[in-house]
């Protein structure tokens, strides 16, 4: 269930040349997947095949994303919602050219293309015209119009009840939940309401610590851990010193490894400090040991060096109205659902 993402758009050949360095990773970063985006069937084969030589664990297709640079000018991203047949050509391109599973990661909508029996039709064309058994569905609709891509993930009210009724309405295939995820426990809560797996993303972005801090305990069953903030910044230094300038032209650089660690003080004194004395670390430093060397001292010892084993406040239940909410189960009306 947990793993991590890594977001190419290959629309165009000039794409594949300038992300050849980006698509490498570690084996510790395992399990990772490639999210690809676009809508040509001859670049999305040509990225996959790019993608065999590192060695992924799944590819993904992204039919969730609504920046206008995506679903404007590039006509791809949450816009592929909208054209169903197109999606599973490509889901069956993609697996044609890779033996990893495939994935399309989805909104519930778009704009009034947005009822439960529309986002089930996608479901099913996609699902039966293509490999794809595994959907990753952000629980929220897309506005395409008058909105920016940070207001389609909070404006549009998410309806996990949707997520719930593809559970209910296909049990031969895989969907995990997205959208408003903000904590282990709340991951525990859609599990236990029957989520196949929970996808967190900018949530652990945005507040590392507090999230990622107790998921091998409170989700995999592992003893508690005493893992502190130091100890992780220990390790990370190894690791980021060994990558820099590894692709040339001075890429990663000490900024690209360091952006990373901007928010694990989230919410702790002197966090706003830190992040102004590393931003002026930037123009003199060299390694990403010398950042952190000389403006760690800022941060306070017992935040640092306290364990991980420290539950963060709850929210409370946030799927407690999803059965009340439920949709009624998905009616497939063949003679609509047969392509021109």
């Amino acid at each position: 269930m947990l793993g991590f993402t890594r977001r190419c758009l290959l629309q165009k050949p000039l794409y594949f040349r300038r992300v050849i360095w980006f698509l490498e990773f570690t084996p510790e970063q395992h399990p990772i997947a490639l999210q690809i985006g676009g809508n040509n069937l001859e670049n999305i084969a040509k990225a996959t095949q790019l993608a065999n030589a590192y060695g992924y664990d799944e590819i993904n297709l992204n039919c969730g994303c609504p920046s206008p640079r995506v679903v404007g000018h590039g006509c791809f991203g949450v816009r592929l919602m909208l054209d169903p047949k197109f999606v599973g050509e490509a889901m069956s391109v993609i697996a044609a050219n890779t033996n990893v599973p495939v994935t399309v990661k989805c909104r519930i909508g778009v704009d009034d293309y947005d009822s439960y029996n529309e986002l089930c039709d996608f479901i099913y064309k996609v699902s039966s015209t293509s490999p794809t058994k595994h959907f990753i569905i952000h629980s929220r609709k897309a506005l395409l119009n008058g909105i920016s891509p940070a207001e389609n993930r909070s404006i549009p009210p998410l309806k996990y009840e949707f997520y719930y009724g593809l559970v209910r309405d296909f049990p031969d295939l895989t969907f995990t939940i997205n959208g408003g995820i903000n904590s282990v426990e709340e991951v525990n809560g859609a599990l236990k309401k029957g989520a196949h797996g929970v996808m967190v993303g900018r949530a652990a972005y945005h507040n590392t610590w507090q999230v990622l801090r107790n998921v091998d305990s409170e989700v995999y069953g592992d003893p508690p851990s005493d893992l502190t903030r130091r100890q992780v910044l220990e390790k990370y230094t190894e690791y980021a010193d060994s990558a820099l300038g590894k692709h040339g032209n001075n890429r990663p650089n000490v900024r690209d490894l360091v952006k990373p660690l901007l928010n694990l003080f989230h919410s702790e004194p002197r966090n706003a400090v830190w992040k102004r004395n590393v931003d002026a670390a930037f123009f003199h430093c060299t390694t990403v040991k010398q950042v952190l060397e000389e403006t760690l001292p800022i941060i306070p010892d017992y935040v640092l060096d306290s364990p991980a084993s420290r539950v963060p406040p709850s929210r409370g239940d946030i799927f407690a109205d999803v059965d009340d909410l439920m949709p009624s189960p998905y009616k497939l009306n063949e003679p609509e659902l047969q392509y021109a």
